[in-house]
């Protein structure tokens, strides 16, 4: 980091609370010596700085000192616009509107030499996003009861049930350009990523009785779960299954789309890459379709017991297909 960048960091960061030389140290990777020679140099520009000393002592600036217009560089320019406009590829959003009004204000504040040196670029760089057609109706009221840690009623749409459901919102988040929630399910008693454009009616969960219980089943799975690990390291059980695929290219690209194991590709040879990574033993059956539909653009090298598992589902697939042909040809 360039000294005038840092010394407009530690204004910043001055302005939110106070710090002292050793965290501002710790926090931009210098030495402490460089934190107070940033200080002096502060000091000398007419910054209004002063130190206090005790538990709670530090550097502070005086009260009512603002920094004046913010001013990006080329670079950071071009790293909010890129992350802007790739939110834009979302077709729903909680800041649907807000996405375009900031990418605009931020355009119009940047000096005329910024915008001809981060253009080129702009269109040079791409954040990929799958399109969609979908709407998330309730996407602003999860974040809100992710915010609270509340618990709620939800009318949910599957590709196998559509029903009600008791659930603890954890978190949000957007993956292969749909938003997710990830939650605590009362009815599968863990934790699931639900699609949100398949919520079809949420609601806060009112009864008390209904609340009682489903603190309680929160609170019993947790249990559930850390005796299950606990028994199995008392077993010598393993909690894991490492698995090993070699790849092609195109295996490559879909393996790397995972959320999971994205990061565990490497390459071994001239268009040959491997993925290896220890699965749970709750996802096993994940890894098994996983690797089933990859078909011909992964093999499996380990375990055994996987290769046979696809064997078997391969199988059953042209069995399938045999009996429709013969079938067919007997009309």
């Amino acid at each position: 980091m360039k000294r005038a960048d840092r010394l407009m960091a530690i204004i910043m960061a001055l302005q939110q609370r106070p710090e002292t030389a050793q965290s501002l140290a710790d926090k931009f990777e210098v030495s402490k010596r460089t934190i107070l020679r940033d200080m002096e140099a502060l000091c000398e520009m007419g910054v209004p700085l002063y130190s206090s000393t005790g538990p709670s002592g530090g550097f502070r600036l005086m009260d009512g000192y603002m920094l004046p217009p913010l001013q990006f560089n080329s670079m950071e320019a071009l790293t909010v616009l890129f992350a802007l406009r790739g939110m834009t590829q979302l077709p729903d959003s909680p800041f649907n509107e807000e996405r375009w009004t900031v990418m605009d204000k931020i355009k119009h504040v940047l000096p005329q030499e910024t915008r001809s040196q981060i253009a080129p670029l702009l269109e040079k760089m791409e954040l990929a996003v799958p399109k969609r057609k979908y709407r998330t109706p309730f996407l602003s009221a999860l974040l809100d009861y992710v915010s609270v840690s509340a618990w709620v009623r939800a009318f949910y749409r599957s590709q196998n049930h559509q029903r009600w459901l008791t659930l603890l919102p954890q978190r949000i988040y957007a993956a292969h350009g749909f938003w997710y929630c990830e939650a605590y399910s009362t009815v599968h008693r863990e934790s699931r990523s639900f699609r949100i454009d398949r919520f079809e009616k949420l609601m806060p969960l009112g009864d008390e009785a209904e609340l009682a219980a489903a603190i309680l089943c929160y609170k019993l799975s947790e249990r559930d779960a850390l005796d299950g690990r606990e028994a199995g390291s008392s077993r010598n059980v393993p909690a894991t299954i490492h698995i090993r695929a070699r790849l092609t290219y195109r295996g490559l690209l879909q393996v790397e789309q995972d959320e999971h194991i994205g990061e565990c590709v490497r390459a071994v040879g001239e268009d040959i890459w491997e993925v290896s990574f220890d699965c749970p033993q709750a996802e096993w059956e994940w890894a098994v379709r996983f690797f089933y539909q990859l078909g011909l653009e992964a093999e499996v090298l380990e375990p055994a017991v996987l290769r046979m598992e696809i064997r078997r589902i391969a199988e059953q697939m042209c069995n399938r297909y045999d009996a429709e042909e013969k079938g067919g040809n007997g009309h």
